[in-house]
Formats: C-alpha cells, structure tokens, sequence
C-alpha cells in the first residue's frame, strides 16, 4: 500500500483498515445511518464539524484535512478512540469512494495508505 495522505494523529493506535467515505455533510451522514458505517474512514474537511456524532462509535477512523488534535474532531474522536489524524494532506489525488484504505496512528505521524 502506498502513502495517500498524512497528517498529526490524535492518539497513538494500531492500523485499522477500512473503506475511505468522503462526508461533506449530515446529508452523508444520514445515508450512512441508513446502510451502516462499521468499516469506515471518513474524510472530513472541517476540524469543527459535528456532524460525524450519530455514527462516530461505528466508524474505522478518521481523516480531517485539517484543524489539530485539540479541535472538535480531534476531542471526539479521542474519547471514543476512534484513530484519527488531523491536518492531513493528500499526496495526491484523494481516493474514490468505497476505495480500501489503510488508516496507521501507530508511528510519529499519522499515515492513510492506499
């Protein structure tokens, strides 16, 4: 698997893998509640954003493409232990819904994988 993206982790975690979701808003959240978000990396891009809270216990991790450990997403995701890594940036383009990722909190850095 090659680097996709990598950014500050939240907390040190072991890899999960899963299937990468972008979710732009509660409308993405409410389709996910729908069908069920166990096994998913979502990409946020907004570090304060709430919507994640109805599916967050569900979800494999998390990439916000931006904010810090210490903004909302970063808290949230830390109380739930949910590996997430904040400020991330892509190397390149980002993956294409339902592509398997690899999230990895385990070294200095967080690392999506693909």
């Amino acid at each position: 698997m090659g680097e996709l993206a990598r950014g500050t982790k939240v907390f040190d975690a072991a890899a999960v893998q899963g299937s990468f979701r972008a979710l732009e808003g509660p409308d993405d959240v409410l389709e996910l509640m729908e069908r069920g978000a166990d096994g998913v990396i979502a990409l946020v891009r907004d570090c304060g954003a709430t919507f994640l809270a109805p599916i967050l216990h569900e979800l494999a991790g998390v990439v916000c493409t931006n904010g810090t450990p210490r903004s909302h997403i970063g808290i949230v995701t830390r109380e739930f232990q949910v590996p997430c890594i904040m400020a991330a940036t892509f190397t390149g383009p980002e993956p294409a819904d339902g592509a398997p990722v690899e999230l990895d909190c385990s070294g200095p850095d967080g690392v999506l994988r693909g």
